[in-house]
């Protein structure tokens, strides 16, 4: 296994800005978050951290912790820190007073009217990357996305991208505006992109930020830390299902100590071998709610696996022998990508 010494950008698509081989996601951090407990000084400090290591793709969404996860990764841009970033914020998830979701609304006016309460909440003037963070079925595709090229023209909005959409949708977006990145989830044990869709952004040229390479952490062998942990009611986390995919995460753990790393890096290195293969741009969008695991993560990136290894890896760790969907069955029937 051989390291690499430099981290070169990487163009976001054939429509995008250059950004940094790894991004950050914040949905885990603060208050509020869908994993429990929340340490915002750590958050600010470890998304300091991640700016000064190069990291500038920077993810949240507008109804993550209720808006108070904007409000946290505005505070830290605040300061002068505002233009090493490039904000990527996903919106349309309706929330209940009681944290409940809603469903989701992409209508035009709502799509500008979220918009609006973004800049607000983050403090900034433009968001880099504006995407919905899932297709609503009662608003064609093209009205959102039309909705957000208005914003792009008005300076409101740099780049459009899309999460969680199969083929068509993409299509018929791109038709409308230039589309950047497709954020999905992606992973060893979540392969269901390589089919259709991966094939599909490359031919596009749209890239793509894969949240979820860690499985929310069950390739590392984490366990949901209580009722307030969403992971609890997951259907990879409950149960046989999780008794299960433990195997699944030991093998992987293995591997790594087999090979002087931790099982972290060697998912990331997976994730970003992978981007050979399938002839398209994968951006790993981590969700490292501390410096430690920040570091972990950057770690990964000095990584690379043969393709011999990747196949190694993927007998080790086969996709098909994950138990449980990665959502509940509602959910899952919601996304426009597993249809």
């Amino acid at each position: 296994m051989k390291t690499t010494t430099t981290t070169p950008l990487t163009k976001l698509g054939a429509a995008g800005p250059q950004v940094f081989p790894l991004a950050l996601g914040c949905m885990g951090m603060g208050a509020g978050n869908m994993y429990g407990g929340g340490d915002e000084a750590e958050a600010i400090a470890t998304i300091h951290a991640a700016l000064d290591a190069g990291v500038n793709l920077i993810d949240t969404g507008d109804f993550y912790s209720m808006g108070k996860n904007e409000l946290l990764v505005g505070k830290a841009l605040a300061g002068g820190r505002r233009d090493r970033a490039l904000l990527s914020v996903k919106f349309g998830g309706l929330r209940g007073p009681d944290g409940a979701w809603l469903g989701f609304d992409t209508r035009p006016a709502a799509t500008k009217t979220f918009l609006a309460y973004s800049l607000s909440r983050l403090g900034v003037d433009h968001i880099d990357i504006y995407r919905p963070a899932r297709l609503d079925p009662a608003v064609p595709i093209e009205e959102t996305i039309g909705a957000i090229a208005d914003m792009v023209k008005a300076g409101y909005v740099r780049y459009i991208g899309l999460s969680e959409v199969g083929v068509e949708t993409l299509r018929r977006a791109a038709a409308v505006h230039p589309i950047c990145d497709l954020q999905i989830e992606y992973s060893l044990v979540s392969r269901s992109p390589e089919r259709a869709i991966f094939p599909e952004l490359a031919a596009r040229g749209v890239a793509t930020t894969a949240y979820g390479v860690l499985s929310r952490g069950l390739l590392t062998g984490s366990r949901p830390t209580g009722g307030s942990d969403y992971r609890a009611h997951l259907p990879r986390f409950t149960g046989e299902n999780g008794e299960k995919n433990r195997g699944l995460a030991d093998a992987l753990a293995r591997l790594a100590a087999a090979r002087g790393v931790k099982p972290a890096q060697l998912a990331i290195a997976w994730v970003r071998a992978k981007a050979e293969a399938q002839k398209v741009t994968l951006i790993p969008t981590l969700g490292a709610r501390t410096r430690a695991q920040l570091a972990d993560a950057l770690a990964g990136l000095e990584v690379a696996l043969s393709p011999h290894e990747v196949a190694e890896l993927e007998a080790a760790v086969p996709a098909g022998e994950v138990a449980g969907m990665r959502y509940a069955a509602p959910l899952m029937a919601m996304l426009d990508s597993e249809r």
